[in-house]
C-alpha cells in the first residue's frame, strides 16, 4: 500500500507540473505559430482551463496520498505538502477569479470591436485585459515552479510512513 500511495504522490505531481510544461513551452506557442492571435487565445484559454482542473485533481490526490502514507494531517505541514497546497490555492485564483474576468474582456471586446486583436492597444478594455494576462502569466509560473519545488522535496524527503507518530 505504501508503495501504491508513494506512486500516486509522483504520478500526481508529475502530471501536473508535466501538463503545465507542455501547455507553455509547446502548445501556446504552437497555437501562436498556427493560428490567427484571437483562435490562439481561445485555444490556450480552453486548456488553461483544462489544466487547471487537472491540476485541482492532482493537488488533491497528491495530498490524500501524502495524509494516508502518513496517517496523521501533520503530513501537510512539510514542505512539498505546503507547496502543493499553494499551488492548488493559486490554481483556484487562477481558474475562478482571472480567467472569468479574462473571458468577459475578451468578449466585451469581440462584441465592440470584432476580436482582442481590433482592439486598439489604448483601449482601456484592451489594458485591463493586458494587466490581468500578466497575472494569469505570474500565477502560472509560480504555480509551476512551487509545482518544481514540491517534486525536488517529494523525492528527497522520507517517505510519508517515516512521518507516522510512532
Amino acid at each position: 500500500v505504501s508503495t501504491i500511495l508513494r506512486y500516486l504522490e509522483f504520478l500526481s505531481l508529475g502530471t501536473w507540473v508535466g501538463s503545465i510544461v507542455f501547455l507553455s513551452f509547446v502548445v501556446v506557442p504552437g497555437a501562436f505559430a498556427l493560428l490567427s492571435r484571437d483562435q490562439a487565445g481561445a485555444l490556450v484559454g480552453l486548456a488553461l482551463g483544462r489544466l487547471h482542473i487537472l491540476g485541482l485533481i492532482c493537488g488533491v490526490v497528491y495530498l490524500v496520498a501524502r495524509v494516508t502514507a502518513a496517517r496523521t494531517l501533520t503530513a501537510l505541514a512539510g514542505m512539498a505538502a505546503v507547496a502543493v497546497i499553494l499551488m492548488l490555492v493559486l490554481t483556484l485564483v487562477s481558474q475562478y477569479g482571472v480567467s472569468p474576468k479574462l473571458a468577459d474582456l475578451r468578449t466585451e471586446m469581440k462584441s465592440q470591436f470584432g476580436s482582442v486583436e481590433a482592439t486598439p492597444q489604448d483601449n482601456p478594455l484592451r489594458a485591463s485585459f493586458g494587466r490581468l494576462h500578466g497575472v494569469s502569466t505570474v500565477l502560472e509560473l509560480v504555480i509551476l515552479l512551487l509545482g518544481l519545488g514540491a517534486l525536488f522535496l517529494t523525492v528527497h524527503m522520507p517517505s510519508p510512513e517515516a512521518l507516522r507518530p510512532r
